[in-house]
């Protein structure tokens, strides 16, 4: 006999599957990206994504949005995209009191950030002063208004795009507001297979990116995300995961390491991982496959010489610790 467990598990996995595969029949040659987009949305935290312009950053995040927005269910989920330019001024996030005729009072209308899903495409374009209104919406589910706070809706998660700081108008991250994104991916180019099949199918990508239907309805996402916070994680991950982010503030190429915040984000990113391949258990390899998306981007590295190593050599350093124990033999 199934356990209530096992259940809700094949249901969630069942779900979660087909919200990756609608995303597939337009992002090609991109799964474990899909995944960690997908597995931050469960973990209820925000999403950072980086590489060159035209490498399908913005468009992942439009076929997500669009395969959970819409009227499917009891409420409605809502999908804002706010394009990030040198000039964008906090109210233009937030929103600002407009004064009604009819009424002869200053009313409040309700910027983009009142949303589910927000799609911030080119976020270091804008200056330091919109960063820090963001800042707010994402670390607290709220914004300040003058003197008042207004909470943002149940679910709001950020999926957030970035040049690299190298390119022209950019503005580095504040280490704060990068610390609150659960993870930072680097999409790159598909190899050549793929991008051949993309040049002979880009009219039909085109047409399913038009096409797309709602998978998943608000419901849905909350109770996945309620899911995500029942998977099992067994004590001596906790202690990787413990022995990882310590480790990460007294390595010699390391000058500022993770933040107990850190382990945590990492955590809950976990769970949601599991769920997402199919598992209501984390694993020994998970702790492998997340860190360098939890970890890299709240790390200030000494040199760059030693950024690739210092990171890996301490989570692999843990990986064997753990293989000894063999918790899942």
């Amino acid at each position: 006999m199934e356990s209530n467990t096992d259940v809700l598990s094949i249901n969630a996995t069942e779900s979660i599957q087909q919200l990756i595969a609608q995303i597939e029949t337009v992002i090609r040659g991109k799964k474990q990206q899909i995944e960690f987009v997908v597995t931050c949305l469960l973990a209820g935290g925000h999403i950072l994504m980086e590489d060159n312009p035209g490498t399908g950053k913005t468009v992942l995040a439009k076929t997500l949005a669009q395969c959970i927005s819409g009227t499917q269910g009891d409420e409605h989920v809502v999908f804002k995209r706010i394009q990030f330019t040198p000039d964008l001024l906090p109210m233009d996030l937030i929103g600002s009191h407009i004064f009604d005729d009819r009424t002869k009072e200053f009313i409040f209308k309700k910027g983009p950030l009142f949303c589910n899903v927000l799609l911030a495409d080119e976020i270091n374009r804008a200056s330091p002063k919109v960063q820090s209104a963001l800042l707010e919406a994402m670390a607290e589910h709220q914004v300040t208004v003058s003197d008042a706070t207004l909470k943002l809706e149940k679910m709001f998660f950020t999926i957030a795009t970035q040049n690299p700081i190298e390119m022209e108008g950019t503005y580095p991250l504040p280490a704060a507001q990068l610390d609150r994104f659960f993870m930072k991916i680097y999409f790159g180019y598909v190899d050549e297979e793929v991008e051949m099949n993309i040049y002979r199918e880009y009219l039909d990508i085109a047409k399913n990116l038009v096409e797309l239907k709602q998978v998943l309805s608000l419901n849905d996402i909350l109770e996945l995300q309620q899911q995500s916070s029942q998977v099992y994680i067994h004590d001596e991950i906790v202690r990787a995961v413990s022995h990882v982010v310590r480790h990460t503030r007294d390595h010699q190429d390391i000058a500022l390491g993770a933040s107990t915040r850190s382990g945590i984000a990492w955590l809950r990113c976990l769970r949601a991982y599991a769920l997402v391949k199919g598992r209501t258990f984390v694993i020994e390899d998970d702790v492998k496959d997340t860190a360098r998306a939890v970890l890299d981007h709240r790390l200030i590295y000494r040199n760059k010489e030693g950024r690739q190593k210092a990171l890996d050599g301490i989570v692999h350093k843990e990986m064997e610790r753990l293989a000894k124990l063999k918790l899942h033999a």
